[in-house]
C-alpha cells in the first residue's frame, strides 16, 4: 500500500467552540485507536495501536503526526514536528522572495485613435513588454460605444497582432464595465525573480572583485619585478666597480 507521507493536505479540524484548526493532529490529539505509521525515514512500520506509536514516538524524542486522517486506518508519521514548521516557514518565505518582480503597466486608449496616437501607445506597449513588464490594455468605450464593444474589441486584437514580438496575450479581451480590458505578457523574456537578480548581482560583484584582485597582483608582481631588476643592475654596477678598482690598484703596484 502506498501512503503519501507528506503533510501538504490535511484536512483542518474543528473543536466544539468552532474554532478552526489548520495544523495535523499531534501526539495526544489523535485519538483514534490504531493507525497505520510510517517511520521518521518513511519507512512503513504497518498498523499498530495508538498508544504504541506514542510511545515509539517518545523513545525516538520525536511527535506523531497524523497525515492521512481520512485513510481506513488513519495514517501518521513520526517525525521532528517543530523542525518540520521550521522547514516550511523557510520555504515559504523564499516562496515570497521568489515571487516574480514584473509590474503590470496600464495604457489607455480611445476607441476613436488616430493612427499617429496609437503608434505612439504601441511604442509605450511594447517598451514596457521588452522591459519585461506585463501591459494591461484598456479601452474606454463612451456613449454609443458602450452599445457596440466589438469595435474595441478588433482595436486590441490589433495591437496585440502588432506587438506579437514583444508579447502575447496573456488575458483576452473582455468588457468591465465601461471598458474593454486586455493584458500582454513579455515574450522571448524571462522575467526575472527577486532572487535571480539577487545572484546575478552577486556574481557580478564577485567578477569585479576577481578583476581588482588581478590587477593588483599584475601590479604587485611589476613592482616586485622593477625592484629585483633595480637590485640586479645595482649588484652589477657594484662589480664593475669592484673590479675597476681592483684593476687600478693593480696597474699602480706595477708601476
Amino acid at each position: 500500500m502506498q501512503v503519501d507521507t507528506g503533510l501538504w493536505d490535511v484536512p483542518t479540524h474543528s473543536f466544539t467552540n468552532g474554532d478552526i484548526i489548520t495544523e495535523p493532529r499531534i501526539n495526544d490529539e489523535i485519538r483514534t485507536p490504531q493507525l497505520r505509521l510510517i517511520g521518521p525515514k518513511g519507512e512503513q512500520v504497518g498498523v499498530v495501536a495508538t498508544s504504541v506509536a506514542l510511545n515509539l514516538a517518545r523513545e525516538a524524542n520525536l511527535d506523531l503526526v497524523e497525515v492521512a486522517p481520512n485513510a481506513k486506518p488513519p495514517v501518521a508519521k513520526l517525525i521532528d514536528y517543530g523542525k518540520y514548521k521550521y522547514n516550511e516557514k523557510i520555504k515559504a518565505r523564499e516562496a515570497r522572495r521568489n515571487q516574480s518582480t514584473a509590474e503590470v503597466k496600464e495604457i489607455r486608449f480611445r476607441l476613436k485613435i488616430d493612427d499617429h496616437d496609437f503608434e505612439v501607445k504601441k511604442g509605450h506597449v511594447e517598451r514596457f513588454l521588452n522591459g519585461g513588464d506585463k501591459v494591461k490594455v484598456t479601452i474606454m468605450l463612451r456613449g454609443r460605444e458602450q452599445s457596440r464593444p466589438v469595435g474595441g474589441v478588433e482595436l486590441l486584437q490589433r495591437l496585440a497582432d502588432e506587438v506579437q514580438e514583444s508579447g502575447s496575450i496573456e488575458s483576452r479581451p473582455r468588457q468591465d464595465g465601461r471598458n474593454i480590458i486586455m493584458v500582454l505578457a513579455p515574450k522571448g523574456k524571462k522575467v526575472q525573480t527577486q532572487s535571480e537578480q539577487r545572484r546575478r548581482g552577486a556574481e557580478s560583484r564577485a567578477e569585479r572583485q576577481a578583476r581588482q584582485a588581478a590587477r593588483l597582483n599584475a601590479k604587485r608582481e611589476a613592482q616586485t619585478q622593477a625592484v629585483a631588476e633595480a637590485e640586479s643592475k645595482l649588484a652589477d654596477a657594484t662589480a664593475n666597480k669592484t673590479s675597476s678598482q681592483k684593476t687600478t690598484s693593480k696597474e699602480g703596484s706595477n708601476a
